[in-house]
């Protein structure tokens, strides 16, 4: 049982993420670590550790309040509370009210419904308009800004986001209001809403990917970052998926301008991939979004290079996604595909886990006993993540359904205990597991005598798939290598001049 726990412990990636996440976001990892403490999954941390390190994370912050509760509980004989905690919550206070006065007509506009929809239907909600029409000056605008981050900081995650919403709508180029469109909808920055009439023919509006802005500025990609944080704190996640879209674009957008350096972006796409999983795992559909940003080229990148640890999240997602796109596509080519690109990226990550192993060993070694084991400790570390915890059940089944794929590859019959033992299952679990898939599954098979017989399953491959599979990424391919060569030219030519210079100055 100790050697388990161990084992356990070993599998949590709490200390993996947490450098890449804001630190309000860790507060619920380590709500989860907590839980797995009292239910005695984890042996070698203890609630004191937890509480010890929440106490840590809120120091930084303006939650004072929690932070004492947390040292009270703490320090159960100790009475009072320190002196630097009772000082820290004067000045939140002091500042809060100073932040509010310094920003206090934009404020007031803001909770104005009726004259800020006048401005809206008017063509005066913008920063240049509401700075001439009630003298809302830059200065204001950057202390609203700064009073979302205040309220964040605090703890007030809706009213910050509330906020940010507002400052952003400012830079906004959004669609006309409709005639029919009513004082709640008189501004609407949501990406995701159907098009207008007037959006449709109106091309002088901003992206309605970054919430209708025209571009993204230094300044403003920290407010699209702490857009996604409230988002995924108030757990918005339609919302937060928007605001994921947000960032990458105004990110990327960065990029190409070159106002960002490539060490920086990769920094921040790091960061992107992390605060995703809070989203791609609770929204519908989201898996197939997030397999196709782990594996764009750059982001691949940033797993391979800065957090080997997401493979782990790569590879249950492509396991729980994989069938339901195969059977989207109706072709298995798409699910082939899936399969290639994640194995490419284990090739070039240093990191392992039992979901890790269980791929491996099916798709690449092809032992079927050593993936049977693997699944057989899937279980647990999929209960003891704080992200794949709600998987545990579709993971599983998925998985066997994946090691019977390839058991069929091979075989043509199949005694059912044989099948049960590579499914961790025992032959009568495994006779009703068979039957209920080929059932719901439209399987091409029959139980006949304690065996399982297999139909037809192998799908030949037309020669056009072959050709789209093998040049789909060309162009990404081909691009990556002309950047590469040109990056080499450059310093091969930087390299040059400076021996040029040193010549001449001898």
């Amino acid at each position: 049982m100790a050697k388990e726990d161990q084992n356990m412990e070993r599998w949590d990636l709490t200390a993996s993420v947490s450098p890449f996440l804001d630190r309000h976001m860790m507060f619920p990892l380590l709500e989860y670590l907590d839980s797995l403490i009292n239910a005695g999954t984890f042996k070698s941390y203890s609630t004191k550790d937890v509480a010890t390190a929440r106490l840590s994370l809120l120091r930084p912050t303006h939650m004072v309040d929690y932070a004492i509760d947390i040292y009270q509980n703490l320090h159960p004989d100790v009475k009072g509370v320190p002196k630097e905690l009772e000082e820290q919550k004067s000045a939140v206070y002091k500042n809060l009210e100073d932040l509010r006065a310094g920003c206090k007509e934009f404020d007031e506009l803001c909770q104005n419904t009726e004259e800020r929809s006048k401005l809206v239907a008017s063509g005066g909600w913008n920063a240049t308009a509401v700075s001439s029409s009630h003298g809302v000056t830059l200065e204001v605008l950057e202390t609203y800004r700064q009073l979302a981050k205040f309220n964040f900081e605090c703890g007030d995650y809706q009213a910050s986001r509330i906020m940010l919403t507002n400052y952003i709508s400012l830079f906004a180029k959004p669609p006309p209001p409709s005639d029919d469109d009513g004082d709640d909808d008189a501004l609407n920055l949501n990406p995701n809403a159907p098009k207008s009439s007037k959006e449709k023919e109106n091309d002088d509006i901003g992206n309605p990917t970054i919430y209708y802005l025209e571009s993204v500025t230094l300044d403003l990609l920290p407010v699209l970052w702490g857009k996604l944080a409230a988002d995924v704190l108030v757990e918005d996640w339609e919302a937060a998926r928007a605001a994921v879209d947000a960032v990458k674009v105004g990110l990327e957008s960065l990029v190409a301008s070159k106002k960002m350096t490539a060490l920086k972006a990769l920094q921040q796409r790091t960061w992107l991939l992390h605060w995703s999983l809070f989203v791609y795992w609770n929204v519908p559909h989201g898996l197939e979004h997030m397999v196709d940003l782990f594996h764009s080229e750059r982001y691949k990148q940033a797993v391979t290079t800065n957090a080997p640890h997401l493979l782990r999240y790569l590879t249950a997602a492509v396991l729980l996604c994989k069938r339901r796109i195969s059977k989207k596509s109706s072709q298995n080519s798409e699910s082939r595909r899936l399969m290639k690109n994640l194995i490419n990226v284990m090739q070039d990550c240093e990191y392992t886990d039992p979901i890790v192993e269980f791929v491996h060993n099916l798709c690449v070694r092809y032992d079927f006993d050593q993936a049977q084991l693997k699944l057989a400790e899937c279980e647990a570390v999929l209960d003891a993540d704080f992200f794949l915890c709600k998987q545990t059940a579709l993971f599983m089944e998925e998985a066997r359904v994946f090691v019977f794929e390839h058991y069929c590859r091979i075989h043509h019959k199949i005694h059912l205990e044989a099948l049960g033992e590579k499914l961790a299952m025992d032959s009568e679990s495994a006779e009703r597991w068979m039957v209920d898939l080929i059932r719901n599954a439209d399987l091409d098979a029959k139980i006949d005598d304690n065996c399982v017989v297999m139909g037809n399953t192998q799908q030949a491959q037309s020669i056009h798939q072959q050709v789209m599979e093998r040049t789909r990424d060309l162009n990404v391919r081909s691009a990556t290598l002309g950047q590469n060569l040109h990056s080499v030219l450059q310093e091969a030519r930087k390299e040059q001049a400076k021996k040029s210079t040193r010549r001449d100055d001898d």
